[in-house]
């Protein structure tokens, strides 16, 4: 009886023994691409200029970002003076060969739940935004 109970001990501790040094040493994540992130200039608005209450209406906006390797992130709201609009932010890799800079675009989604015109805003300068005019009926 003493060698079952022996061989059983030793059986698990070698089994243990196998699993742990299975365990992988890989499992690390990659250390993380640095990203810097700036707002770029909208250069054109482009989408429908009526739309239905509830109804999702899909904007392109063309961006022009400061280098190729430049790609949209969000839009965020930007203010000049006291008028409120939105603004296009874009994340830069830290390193970038492709310094000659290509307009780019990316999709504004909107929705309104009430009857009426609506400007939508977005920051074309410091002291300018392009206006883009949708009535929802």
């Amino acid at each position: 009886m003493k060698k079952f109970r022996l061989k059983s001990v030793l059986l698990v501790l070698f089994s243990l023994t196998v699993f742990a040094s299975c365990d992988s040493d890989d499992d690390k994540t990659p250390d993380p691409v640095t990203v810097t992130v700036k707002n770029a200039l909208a250069t054109e608005v482009k989408g429908p200029a009526t739309g239905k209450v509830n109804t999702e209406l899909s904007y392109e906006v063309t961006f022009l970002p400061e280098n190729s390797c430049g790609e949209f992130n969000k839009f965020t709201e930007a203010t000049i003076g006291t008028v409120k609009g939105l603004q296009v932010e874009v994340k830069y890799p830290e390193v970038c060969t492709q310094q000659v800079p290509t307009p780019k675009k990316a999709v504004y989604k909107f929705k309104s739940a009430e009857k009426g015109t609506f400007e939508i805003k977005f920051k074309k300068s410091e002291t300018e935004f392009i206006i883009q005019k949708v009535v929802i009926d």
